[in-house]
Parts: C-alpha cells; structure tokens; sequence
C-alpha cells in the first residue's frame, strides 16, 4: 500500500513511553495485535507449587493447560505460566481487549479491530497483562507517538513491551503489532448524511445489516389522544400522524393469530392499555395486561414472555420481598403461573469464562433493558407477517401518558391504581428515618464506574454508586400523595414493519435460547416445557420468513423503493455472549459476524457505533431526548478516570466544534430530566448530577474554546449552539382538585409540591433525531452501562426514508422524521414557529431559549403562572468561556431540594463491597443493614440466620434465604458456649461442633 512503512525495534522511540503535546485523534484506529514472543511468567509461584506437589511422579496435565495448543506458539514443557492479553487504551480509557490465551508465554492472537475515537493524546498504550481469577496483573506497556499514528502511515512491527519496573533480563519481551489511523475528514462515510447513493450501506461492521423496504411508525409518549396537538404538513401534501402507542399494540395482540413474543425489564400484569381509546377495541381489549396474554394463549396463540429477573426478589413460602427495583417480576410470574403464557424470569447471569468475582458483579448489578413486543399480523393475501415494537417503553405500571403530562387531575379514572412518584419517600414525608433509602447496585443511572490500575477488579462501592443509583425500599403505590402529583412519564417508541422485524426476531430467539440454557444449571424459574416454546417459523408456510440467499429479504418487504413512504432499516444491540445464544466461539467466526473479541466474551457494540456514525454524519443538528447523559470522562475537568468512555458527548463537541472552523451553522438540542429518578437530596443521584454536570462542563469548554480560537467569542456566545433542556409541568387547580388547604397541611417536599402543583416531567426516552432525515432510537440510554456492550443488554433501531434526504432532496427533507421531530416540539414548546423549521439556525436556537427560559421562570415562580408547553432550560448558567454553574438563587430544584449540580460521593470504598456481600449471603437488602452498629440490624441478620440454619437442618426440604446460618452454638447470658440443643455434630457429615483435644503435637494442630 502506498505510503506504508514498516518500523523496526529500534524506530518509533524504540516503541518505549513516549513524550510530547497531547493531539486530537479523531476517526478510526485500524489495529491488528499479531503475538508476542518472550513474556514473562507471572504465575512462577503457582507453578513452583506444581512443581513441588508431582517431584515424585506426574499427576497429568497442570490445571488450565488445553490439549490443543490453539492460539499460543508451542512449549517444549506443560508448565503454568501467563494467560496474556492485550488492551489498548487512550488516556486511560481500554478502546479495545483481544482474548485471553491460556498458559503461554508466546501466544498468537492475530486479532483486527477498528474501533472510533475521538481523544486528546500523547501516545496509544498497548498493555499486555496476565489474566488471573480475581482480576489482572500488568506485564508490560507499549507506547506509540500518537503523532506518528497522526500521519496516517501504516506502523508495523515488533516493539518491546517494558514492564512497571523495566526490563531487566533477557529476552525481552516484545509485542508485535500493526495500527493504521484514518480521520473523520477523509472517510467518505460520513460526507452529506445518511442515505447517499443507492450503495448506501448503513452503519458499516455491525451484526445487523441496513434492510430496505421497510416500514417504521413513531410514537410520543405511550398515547396521544386525537386533535390534542397540532397538524404537521409534509412535503408531497402528506400531514403527520400523530399514532398511539399502548393503543397500536393493544390492538396487535388482539389481532395475532400465532404468536405473541414479549422482552421486558418491567412488565406488570395490572397493566391496562388502552385507556383513552380513540377507536372501537375488540373484544378482550378492556382487559388488563395479564388477562390479555391468557385470553390470546387460550386462543391457541403461542404467548411467550421473557422478563429480568430482579435477584433481589422473592415469593417464597417464608420469603416475599418486592425487590430493590420494583419491578414486579415475581408478582408476574405468579399470576401466568398454572396458565399456558409461558412466563420466564431471567437474570442477567455473565458469561461462564468471566472471573468468579466479576460474574457475581454483572449478575447483581445489570440488567437486561430491551423492551420489545414482536407479534404476527396481516400480510398481502392469507399470509402473515412478523411486526416488532421497540423503544424505551416498558409495559409496566407508571408508563401510560399523553402529551398533556397530567399531574393531579383524572388520579381516579385514567390512572387509577397507576400513580407512580418514587421521588417521594414515605420514610421521609411521615416522620420516618430518612436512612430508610438504601443506596443500591442496580437502580437507574447506568453510569461511569473507576476502573482500578491494571484491569484489577473495581470494588463494588465503585460499581454500586457509578452504575446505581437510589432504591425505593416502600413501592410507589404506597406513596401518601392520594392528591397527587404523579410523575408524568414522557418516552419515545417505534413499531417496525419489514426485514428489519425479522432481526429483532432473532434477538428474542437468541436470548430465549440462553435463558431456557439456564435450567441445565437447576434454576428453577425455567421450566423444561420451556424449550419448545418457540414456533418454528420456517415450518408455518403462510407466516413470511427471509431466507438466506443474497434477495432472501425481499419476501418480507413491505414497500418497494419506488414507494415515496418505503424506509430502510438497521437494527443495533448491545449485548454479549452472556445473554444470547449464537453467537460464535470461534474468534474468526465472530470477527465475521463483527463482534468483538474482549478478553473471554463476543460482545456487540453496535448502538454505539450507530450514535457516532449518525453525529459524524450530521451536516446541520442533532436533536436528543434520553434519560442519561454521560460520557467522555477521559476529558472531564475532574475525574477523568470514572470509566465514562463512550464517545457521544465528545462526538458532538467535536462537530459543533468543526462547523464553526467552517464557519456553518450547527445546533445540538438536549432534553434530559431534571434529575434522575429517585431522590435528589441522596448520595447516589447528587453524584449522578455530577457526573452529568462534568459531562457539561467538558462539552461547554470545547465550544468555548473553539470559538475563541476563531476569533469569534465575543460575536456567540457557547450555548447559540449547544443547549441543554428538561422538562416540567405546572397544573392550575379545577373543581376537582383537593382544596389548597388541605395540600398545605402535608408537610416535606410532598407538600410543597402540592401547594405549588408542579413537578418535573420525567423524561425516559432514549432517542436522536439528526438532520430531519434519520431518527436513531431504542432501549439504550447515554451512560457507559448502555453503550459498553457487556453491562446491560439493549436494543435500538436507526432508520431513515431514502426518498427523504438532504443529498437527495437538495433542501431540508419534510418526511417522517422531520413531522415527529416538529410534533416532538410542538407537546414540549406549546406552539410552532416559522423558525422551527430549521433547527441548525441561530433565530430558532434562540427562540427556543427565550420560550424555555420563560418556562423555567412560571415553574419556579411563587404564584401559579401559565407555561408555553413544558420545556424549560436546564437550571445551569454557561459563561462565554464555557465554565457551568446553577443558576443564581437556583443553587437547588425547587420544593425537592437537591444540588442541580451535584457532589461527589465521600462513601467510603468498603460499603458497596460489604453490601454486595451482604446481598449475596443474605437474599435480601433491607433498610437495617444500611446501618450494621445498630441493634436492628444485628437481631434482622440474626433472626434471617436461625431461620436459615432451622431450614438447613429440617427433614424436609425448606427455603432459605440466602445462604447466611447462625453458627451451631449456643451463648448464654453469662458468655458460655456450647452447641445448639439437639446439634451436637454437623448434620450429614459427623463431627463434634464444639471439637475434641487430641495428644497430637501442639506444633501440628496450632
């Protein structure tokens, strides 16, 4: 290739640790890691053990040598040794891991990756470590110049991996590797948006294809009644439909002959759907949720369900606990159990090849997140067709809401036993403890978590606070706010028609197939009758299946590219071998399929891939609802290492940034909520805000700086082109209402809230609108724990309707995405502007403010005030030189309280790592364990040990919670010991409890 050069050892600073001046690099490293000869045995004391145990004869192969030598250069003896791989970071951030190879200290893994990157460096590190049970030990480092990866030239060769301390003998150690980098700029890929040409071929190097001859209907919110929000005119003299979500698919189950297939983190059977019907429902759709799925399985329709299961919650005959999410998933099983529904409850178990430690760590702290709803509808002639809904959209209590975000009015008729406000505490509104809240390892935020030196294990107080957030030890329902408010719940939602539907079949085959996997290991929640639930669709001749040959799609196409309407379809994941079943163990075959290699998993990234292809393809805004925004922790001003190392906030940084060296308008809108759900005065949610505040602050401080590079500070201010939004709402009261004197009298944040009536709109949406002319939305929120791949399981779709492009259209596109996006803004603005048309125009990021400015000023404002719409600015101030700051006289949310800004925690590390133990030993968290001094929590873990110990002993078999026992003694009030009454030898095994001397030695027995 022309331009490549090959470097030798000597070259490149000898490859050793490199200085200089910090360059952006920004596009795609193209890296091979070949092999490395020569490496050091980090496990000489395990194999001096060895050693010294088969001196007097072999005892068979040493434990983790394979009798294929597969992936390492040949030994000449069987000895333990280092399990090598490499990561490659960027300013402490791992971009990418090969696979571990076992027991070599030559090992060949002959791995690609092109991974984006978007990061200020010195140098690319490639860190080769040994793999070990508990965590890694670094061998030794590799360091490139990052300005000579800059130049684009390929480098290729063996460098010298110098270890922490040098290298002291020979031979040393050497890494042999290839990295190529191309940038944004010179890749076509992302020049003049999506759809460019009839080659166009999506987001490249992704499990999932681009299918064309699609369909896709958004939604807003789970129902938008009719006429409530204005008429959207679209180019060809189309108007845009405003379509309603729970109804669409109340009235998909209804209508499915063959199957109705169901992925949920939450689904409770209480659940109604249509509730405000706009059309006549058929018979069965007054029915609830749980009742709807046995009236279709009694159809002889094939109902299957597959819901996370919360490890935290139990129905047991001795244990019932709601679980530290509440999300119902005992409650549900419960009810479809003894029907024909088959209900399965899956926990998010990691992958067998993990170390012990981080599979306790993903199966306690992750989740599966997809929400999806698959069925089979009509198709031309008798056929039928697969139809997917997916988006952010569980089908669980609290989601029902229409654009008017209702706070006290219709508590008793729409959303009757479904008011749902987690932000107030019982414990605290009625005089109980306010340590009644336990910070937990699972809630909502999916954040940043510090990743420790050297791939060592995080501690669990880490993981517990950087991906958890508050949990609600009371359900919501109990909440005391009988007068309201409610939390509204805005969310965003799709329905795809098409091949497209046919991936996200796949999806739920794929993961059906590992949770039914499950039952070989006596997890007793998967029945066998489960492993035949699936239909064979390729056996049911009048249901359309794709096939495999090159046109196999085109029998399940929906529109045909001449149709103006027709759209192309890509869907997205991240998940990883852990949660599926399919995906291949051969490390070829997975690069095949472009999955990633990292250390023992195949892992999916591809929703990242597709929000970064999106924002570098972008020409004129992006437009963002999402419950989290966090990442680019690499370039934060503080707390650069909290391991938020996706891309997306420094992806649209680095646009803006771009447009305005060219001297091109370019706007990015971002609505988040107000603050994360739960409590706002607690640890967990303040550093939340932190992190997003950082998150912030880092956007802000590129704008700035960039403007000021171009001369042009003092003409634009930072947020002419970068805003973010939340929203909120202010209800006047009606006759209905609870007279204002009877709210005034609930004291706390509840009673404020009610005396003022208002309260935020909580915004759960996981959405990006680029251009008007492709929408990207899904499952995945802006967070590490969406994006990374291995942490939660998610699903997204990106989509776009070739017939409307800015490249081909030559002026901005008025098709579907450009009516939702408008219909988007017309709920939250109360209105739409001329200016609103084009969205990159400074007059329309203007306008916006001033109306989200004025909003915040009515919601915070003393006397009841009228809002246009619901969207506010978000209460921080931005200087001209891009330093966030709250809002004066705004340091804290109104009536909630709660730093806007956040703090960072001072819990100590040993916390989570002792409630994580506590989980695990226990079954259960409860509010007094929060406090172990305290004599509540001593007697709960002693009364939950007796429990368990009675349970171990008795004849029959019993439920234990957890596995925490008393010891079998007994203690008197004088301090003596002796056995528990009636056990005096371990049960099964014999033995004295208590023991016996012997006439051995004392040097032998002490």
């Amino acid at each position: 290739m022309a331009g490549d050069f090959d470097v030798s050892q000597k070259a490149l600073d000898d490859g050793v640790p490199v200085s200089g001046e910090s360059v952006f690099l920004h596009g795609e490293l193209d890296l091979w890691i070949m092999e490395a000869r020569s490496l050091p045995n980090m496990d000489l004391a395990s194999e001096n053990l060895r050693k010294c145990f088969t001196m007097f004869g072999n005892c068979g192969p040493p434990l983790g040598t394979k009798s294929k030598n597969s992936g390492k250069h040949s030994n000449r003896h069987s000895i333990i040794t280092s399990d090598p791989y490499v990561s490659i970071c960027l300013r402490g951030a791992t971009i990418a891991r090969t696979r571990v190879i076992s027991n070599s200290e030559n090992p060949l893994w002959d791995e690609h990756f092109c991974v984006p990157v978007a990061h200020p460096v010195v140098k690319v590190e490639f860190q080769v470590k040994d793999n070990d049970v508990l965590g890694a030990e670094l061998i030794g480092v590799v360091g490139i110049s990052a300005e000579k990866i800059l130049s684009g030239n390929t480098i290729n060769g063996w460098f010298p991996i110098v270890g922490p301390y040098g290298n002291t003998s020979k031979p040393y150690p050497e890494l042999h590797l290839s990295v190529k980098f191309r940038s944004v700029e010179e890749n076509p890929l992302y020049k003049d948006g999506v759809g460019v040409g009839p080659d166009y071929a999506g987001v490249p190097n992704t499990y999932f294809p681009l299918h064309k001859g699609g369909s896709v209907t958004l939604y807003q919110d789970a129902h938008v009644p009719d006429g409530m929000l204005p008429e959207i005119l679209l180019d060809n003299g189309k108007v845009f439909q405003q379509n309603k979500c729970w109804e669409d698919i109340c009235h998909a189950i209804l209508e499915a002959h063959h199957l109705v297939y169901i992925i949920g983190w939450s689904i409770y059977h209480t659940v109604k759907l249509v509730r405000e019907p706009t059309r006549p429902l058929p018979s069965g759709g007054e029915l609830s949720l749980g009742e709807l799925m046995k009236y279709k399985s009694q159809e002889g329709v094939r109902v299957v369900m597959l819901i996370w299961d919360d490890k935290t919650s139990h129905d047991k005959l001795f244990l019932k606990t709601d679980g530290v999410m509440q999300t119902h998933d005992e409650e549900t099983r419960k009810f479809f159990r003894h029907s024909s529904v088959h209900c399965v409850l899956c926990p998010r178990y990691a992958s067998s090849k993990l170390s012990v430690f981080k599979q306790q760590v993903v199966g306690t702290l992750f989740t599966h997140h997809q929400k999806c709803v698959l069925v089979d509808t009509q198709a031309p002639g008798n056929n039928r067709k697969i139809t997917a809904f997916i988006g952010g959209l569980d089908l669980c209590d609290g989601r029902y809401d229409t654009p008017e975000h209702r706070l006290f009015n219709d508590l008793d008729t729409v959303f009757a036993n479904d008011v749902h406000n987690p932000t107030f505490n019982p414990s605290t509104e009625i005089g109980k403890p306010a340590n009644a809240n336990l910070v937990s390892f699972q809630r909502q935020v999916k954040a940043p978590v510090t990743p420790t030196p050297f791939d060592q294990s995080p501690s669990v107080e880490e993981l517990a606070l950087r991906w958890g957030t508050i949990i609600r030890t009371a359900s919501v329902e109990n909440v005391s706010c009988a007068g309201g408010p409610r939390q509204p719940w805005h969310d965003l939602h799709c329905k795809i028609e098409g091949p497209a539907a046919y991936d996200i079949m796949t999806n739920f085959e794929q993961r059906w197939r590992k949770a039914v996997k499950w039952r070989d290991f006596k997890i007793r929640k998967v029945r066998h009758w489960h492993d035949d639930a699936l239909l064979k669709l390729d056996r049911i001749s009048w249901i359309l299946s794709p096939s495999s040959s090159p046109d196999g799609d085109r029998v399940v196409h929906v529109t045909n590219e001449e149709d103006p309407e027709n759209w192309h379809v890509q869907v997205f994941r991240s998940i990883d071998s852990g949660s599926v079943k399919g995906f291949p163990k051969d490390v070829k075959e997975a690069e095949a399929q472009n999955l990633e290699c990292g250390k023992n998993l195949k892992i999916e990234r591809s929703i990242h891939a597709a929000y970064v292809k999106a924002i570098r393809s972008a020409q004129h805004f992006v437009y963002i609802e999402n419950q989290y925004f966090l990442g680019s922790s690499y370039y934060w001003p503080s707390y650069k290492n909290a391991g938020a190392n996706n891309l997306i906030p420094m992806e649209l940084a680095l646009k803006i940034a771009s447009k305005i060296r060219a001297n091109e308008r370019f706007s990015v809108y971002i609505v988040i909520p107000m603050w994360p759900e739960g409590e706002p005065t607690s640890s967990a949610v303040q550093e939340i805000l932190f992190w997003q505040g950082q998150t912030m602050a880092m956007m802000y401080k590129v704008v700035a700086h960039t403007l000021e590079k171009a001369g042009l500070s003092e003409a634009y201010h930072p947020q002419d082109y970068l805003n973010f939004y939340c929203l909120g709402k202010r209800e006047a009261s009606s006759p209905q209402s609870r007279p204002q004197a009877d709210l005034s009298t609930e004291s706390g944040t509840l009673g404020l809230a009610q005396k003022f009536r208002r309260f935020m709109i909580y915004v759960h949406a996981k959405g990006m609108i680029v251009d008007d002319e492709h929408v990207l939305m899904g499952s995945a929120n802006i967070n590490q724990r969406s994006m990374d791949g291995s942490r939660d399981t998610e699903i997204a779709m990106g989509a776009y309707q070739p017939n409307y492009t800015w490249a081909g259209k030559n002026i901005h596109p008025h098709g579907q995405v450009y009516g939702y996006r408008m219909s988007l803004w017309a709920e939250h603005l109360g209105t739409l502007q001329n200016s609103f048309h084009e969205p990159q125009t400074l007059g329309c990021v203007r306008k916006v403010n001033q109306i989200a400015t004025q909003n915040w000023k009515a919601f915070v404002a003393e006397d009841h005030k009228e809002m246009m719409g619901h969207l506010m600015q978000y209460p921080i101030q931005v200087s001209r030189s891009g330093k966030v700051s709250p809002l004066p006289g705004h340091e804290s949310f109104p009536d909630v309280g709660g730093k806007i800004m956040g703090a960072p925690t001072n819990l100590p590390d040993v916390y989570g790592y002792r409630m994580s133990l506590w989980a695990e030993h226990l079954g259960t968290l409860q509010n007094s364990f929060h406090e172990p001094q305290t004599l509540g929590c001593v007697r709960k873990v002693n009364q939950i040990a007796t429990q368990n110990w009675k349970a171990f002993v008795a004849e029959d078999h019993k439920e234990m919670m957890g596995h925490l026992m008393q010891y079998p003694i007994q203690v008197s009030r004088s301090g003596k010991v002796s056995p528990l009454p009636g056990h005096e030898s371990f049960p099964d095994v014999g033995g004295k409890i208590m023991g016996a001397p012997t006439n051995l030695p004392d040097v032998l027995t002490t």
